[in-house]
């Protein structure tokens, strides 16, 4: 089979034009990105700003999803100010587009052919047919070892190919999984497995998380922690993904064993059947930043006790060049 060129429109740091070449025998090698900037200072353009969509997953006293909400029990602020919920949908039934990254480095290589069946799991029970997954994997370069798709078969076949390496790019991985998510409709995910560390990128974790934000990614860190007070552990790192995830409306989890790592694949799977869509068209302009922060709040009159909200933290009303 030949294979087939595809062009992704990336847009930042200098990764516009980026070419995958997708082929079910063989994974797509990325190029770098480019060279880690000291400040975050990115040019920008501006756009206009229509709906935003606020994906909401809403948990008891005891952290458990909560379903069968309605939209009278919601309230949404953009930047301090009261916004009208122009729709909502409870999202069992909206497609998912998930990239599924997995650190293949050195430090993973005891435990990787374990972690990669749990990942192979993970991806059986939560697809359905009208969703896409892809799995990047990630250590001195990231690679697309498996383009978006609901086929078992060539999810199976791409994780088996699956070798470790030697560094850590992290971010890069984050960066361009977000670049791929945003070519995708629906509700946009990234489930990462890793360490932590970061090593060799060439983005740093404000860029990372700016594109995360930008394409609406809701982002799961499941973070392998084999020994606990191991003092080679990167906490820096630990730390990054932890607010990266919150800030984009996911959570993370610590896996110091392969059950560990199973239960948290499935309560990222049961989150993710649970979430809410709000969608509102924005009133005014309160703030001169370009990112506008978002607050849910949520009260269930039927509730025992106080109901939690958790979603992105806002968005932004310009984009990379």
């Amino acid at each position: 089979m030949k294979p087939r060129a595809r062009a992704w429109a990336v847009l930042a740091l200098g990764l516009a034009g980026l070419c995958l070449a997708q082929d079910s025998a063989q994974p797509s090698r990325f190029p770098a990105p480019p060279p880690r900037a000291a400040e975050p200072d990115v040019p920008t353009i501006q756009v206009n700003v229509n709906l935003v969509n606020v994906f909401v997953t809403v948990l008891d006293q005891r952290n458990a999803p909560v379903a069968g909400l309605k939209q009278e029990d919601f309230r949404l602020f953009e930047d301090g100010h009261p916004e009208k919920i122009s729709v909502f949908e409870r999202e069992s039934q909206l497609p998912l587009s998930i990239v599924l990254a997995i650190d293949t480095s050195l430090s993973t290589r005891k435990d990787l052919a374990l972690e990669l069946e749990s990942a192979r799991r993970f991806a059986h029970a939560i697809l359905r047919p009208v969703d896409r997954l892809a799995v990047f994997e990630f250590n001195e370069i990231v690679t697309e070892a498996v383009p978006f798709t609901a086929n078992f078969g060539v999810i199976d076949r791409g994780i088996r190919r699956i070798r470790a390496g030697t560094a850590t790019a992290m971010f890069d991985a984050i960066y361009l999984g977000s670049a791929a998510l945003r070519e995708q409709r629906g509700r946009k995910v990234m489930v990462i497995i890793t360490d932590g560390g970061d090593t060799v990128s060439k983005v740093n974790y404000q860029a990372a998380l700016r594109a995360a934000q930008q394409a609406e990614a809701t982002v799961y860190s499941i973070i392998i922690v084999p020994v606990e007070n191991d003092a080679g552990r990167d906490t820096g790192g630990e730390h990054a993904l932890m607010q990266l995830s919150a800030d984009t409306g996911g959570k993370y989890y610590y896996a110091a064993s392969i059950a560990n790592l199973d239960r948290a694949f499935r309560q990222v799977s049961d989150e993710l059947r649970t979430q809410y869509r709000l969608a509102y068209y924005p009133t005014r302009r309160v703030a001169d930043s370009d990112f506008r922060r978002i607050e849910v709040q949520v009260a269930d009159p039927a509730s025992s006790g106080p109901l939690r909200a958790r979603h992105r933290s806002g968005y932004y009303t310009s984009k990379f060049e």
